[in-house]
């Protein structure tokens, strides 16, 4: 692990979506030294159109951290709202973003998805970097067991949003190289950091990468957990081991039986049982803190400015003693 020099420590985040955008949110307040590592399975909206189309990665999360990330100006705000700006339309256009519309036509043209990214990066003045977590587009299935028996499921949306208890989750095709720049900045990470988002297709996909995975388990970074906000056990019907916060990190150790982690952030009125999550999480070498990190009371997203000086505690080492 680098010297970590707090002012600028370098920190690798992986996940997807607007989860991986609110930690991108919090963290570039505290160091300019970031890389995204976004999933690539995407397969519904204006991501899967491009992406079945032009034979592309899906844009969508990957347009996401960049805006994240971009330049605290007028020149770099007013860029990643233009990026972020869906047409809205009775033809081909209709949900399109602008964002996902200019990757894909650098990717066309160019066939290189890094550069294409490091170029809109270069556009929106991007605090640190965004990756892809595989050179190929992936697809997610999962197989899981309901009331009328086992069902498999295929997609990023339906097996997020699918029910029944999760039997095993796979990415296809399976066991992608990794990419070269994403294992090089997690050899020089001073943090690691992992979620909110959904378990099952932001998260865990990350740890289905031989190569990464590897890499993520041997480094000796600080690796930071991240709870989802809305983990909460169903009380009526089916519901897949990854609702309450201690299956979360119970599959965290399935797929990844020796990746060891030193925080778990939860936010406290979201916990039913804190003394079982506090020896799930000793159980895996951690420390679990607990704090208020809703945007408002019964709000199902992060408030960035209270990741944030979490986030500061943690690179300040206030949390060690």
């Amino acid at each position: 692990m680098s010297q970590l020099d707090f002012s600028t420590p370098k920190v690798v985040a992986f996940g997807g979506g607007h989860g991986l955008a609110a930690t991108l949110s919090a963290i570039r307040q505290l160091t300019h030294q970031i890389t995204a590592v976004v999933t690539v399975a995407d397969n519904g909206g204006s991501s899967g159109r491009l992406r079945e189309e032009f034979e592309i990665l899906p844009p969508g999360d990957l347009r996401m951290a960049l805006t994240a990330l971009c330049s605290d100006d007028d020149w770099g705000r007013s860029w990643a709202e233009i990026l972020q700006y869906r047409f809205t339309s009775e033809g081909h256009l209709n949900q399109h973003t602008v964002g996902n519309l200019l990757l894909t036509a650098l990717w066309d043209r160019d066939g290189d998805f890094v550069a294409g990214l490091d170029r809109v990066g270069t556009l929106l003045r991007v605090v640190g970097r965004v990756l892809p977590m595989a050179a190929q587009p992936l697809d997610i299935e999962g197989t899981f067991q309901t009331s009328v028996g086992r069902i498999v499921v295929r997609g990023q949306k339906e097996v997020a949003t699918a029910k029944g208890r999760l039997e095993s989750i796979r990415i296809i095709p399976e066991n992608p190289p990794a990419r070269p720049e994403v294992i090089r900045a997690i050899e020089n990470a001073d943090f690691i950091t992992m979620g909110p988002g959904s378990w099952l297709t932001s998260v865990l996909p990350h740890l289905m990468v031989p190569a990464q995975r590897d890499a993520l388990c041997a480094s000796d970074a600080k690796k930071i957990i991240l709870l989802n906000l809305d983990a909460h056990p169903s009380v009526a019907g089916d519901e897949f081991a990854g609702y309450t916060p201690e299956e979360h990190l119970q599959l965290l150790n399935q797929y990844a039986p020796s990746l060891r982690f030193d925080y778990v952030i939860a936010d406290q009125s979201g916990i039913r049982d804190q003394q079982n999550l506090e020896a799930v999480v000793d159980g895996f070498g951690g420390k679990l803190i607990l704090a208020d990190v809703r945007r408002a009371p019964g709000a199902i997203h992060h408030d960035i400015s209270k990741l944030n000086s979490i986030f500061r505690r943690i690179f300040e080492k206030n949390f060690d003693n």
